[in-house]
């Protein structure tokens, strides 16, 4: 109401701004994000829906255009992360509701059951090696197995084993406790529950990461069809020394080195058919990557990348373009693929 003095509109008395920030989403870029706002002096709530930080980054064998290690550039981020006083990592987590405005926001999360204590868990291993049951394993693109109960990926933060609540057959029926006698520090709770959280933040990053193109939806390729035929994301867990062959590159029909692969460009971008007309922005580095990655496993290697055109525009990118073009054993084709095919006997793609 106005103020009878000077006639300035007299402003209703707000709430404390809370000098706390949340970041949704722990890849790469949520990681960062978190880390920056607690080293400026924010207390900092870093929410993952899944049950370890790192996202797609910790599933990739290299980086461009340096080739790096990824798991080199990130597990440092990872312990940093974990240590720091200023950063609570709430995994398994998602957002039920968030009331309130800038300055504060009141967020209630709803946190999943590990089925395994956090404090007493060690991530030893042990009751992975009584379980009875093998799962497909999701961090290696369902290229390989791993038991019921385990620890996400080699390098994982948190280091702490998780039941999977679909495959478990006490959660399923009751039938199985093998692994609660086998844990020593009596980490493995069976009955653990959803845990509902509320926390009052001044801001939120939005940090959610993507989801790869299904490729099925390219059926002409054959992909869950043709067991040679794999996707960017399957071929990064193939190149890699943690994933289902243990960094050997081989395919995946019959255990055999390649003599020749081909990487089909602007599958599921720059496509109206497919709902996406933008350019993805990466994959044309990527398959570089993977080319130079593969000719060093098997120097004799034939290569190819088929394409619309090259879009090599980051700094360093276009000599990292030269250096895959002048590779022996590299060509770059320009063109549109109509249809792939499988030779029964060979299981070779044509």
């Amino acid at each position: 109401m106005p103020d009878s003095t000077n006639g300035n509109i007299a402003l209703r008395p707000t709430k404390a701004k809370v000098g706390t920030v949340m970041v949704v989403g722990a890849g790469v870029s949520g990681i960062q994000a978190a880390l920056d706002a607690a080293n400026s002096g924010f207390k900092v709530y870093l929410v993952e829906k899944g049950p370890a930080i790192g996202g797609k980054m910790a599933q990739l064998d290299k980086t461009f255009p340096t080739n790096d290690c990824s798991m080199c550039i990130l597990s440092p981020k990872f312990i940093e992360c974990a240590t720091n006083p200023n950063i609570t990592i709430l995994t398994d987590t998602r957002i039920a509701n968030i009331d309130g405005d800038a300055g504060n926001f009141e967020v209630t999360l709803l946190q999943e059951p590990r089925y395994v204590d956090a404090e007493k868990c060690t991530g030893c291993g042990t009751c992975a090696e009584y379980c009875p049951i093998n799962i497909i394993d999701a961090y290696n693109e369902n290229l390989d197995t791993l038991k019921c109960i385990h620890v996400s990926f080699p390098q994982a933060v948190p280091a702490i084993s998780i039941i999977d609540p679909f495959q478990c057959l006490f959660l399923l029926r009751e039938e199985c406790q093998i692994c609660v006698p086998a844990c020593s520090n009596k980490a493995i709770d069976l009955h653990q529950q959803e845990t509902r959280l509320k926390v009052d933040v001044g801001s939120l990053i939005m940090a959610p990461g993507y989801e790869a193109f299904d490729a099925g939806l390219q059926s002409q390729y054959g992909y869950n069809r043709f067991g040679n035929v794999v996707t960017s994301l399957e071929f990064e867990r193939l190149l890699s020394a943690s994933g289902p062959n243990r960094g050997s590159l081989l395919r995946s029909s019959d255990g055999k080195p390649p003599e020749k692969i081909a990487w089909i460009q602007c599958v599921g971008s720059r496509d109206i058919n497919a709902g996406n007309t933008y350019c993805s922005a990466v994959c044309c580095m990527y398959a570089m990557k993977q080319v130079i990655l593969s000719k060093e496993h098997y120097p004799e290697l034939e290569a190819v990348i088929l394409h619309n055109d090259i879009r090599a525009y980051g700094k360093g990118f276009e000599r990292y373009y030269e250096r895959a073009k002048n590779t022996p054993g590299v060509r770059f084709v320009w063109s549109k693929v109509s249809v792939l095919r499988e030779q029964p006997d060979t299981k070779n793609i044509v």
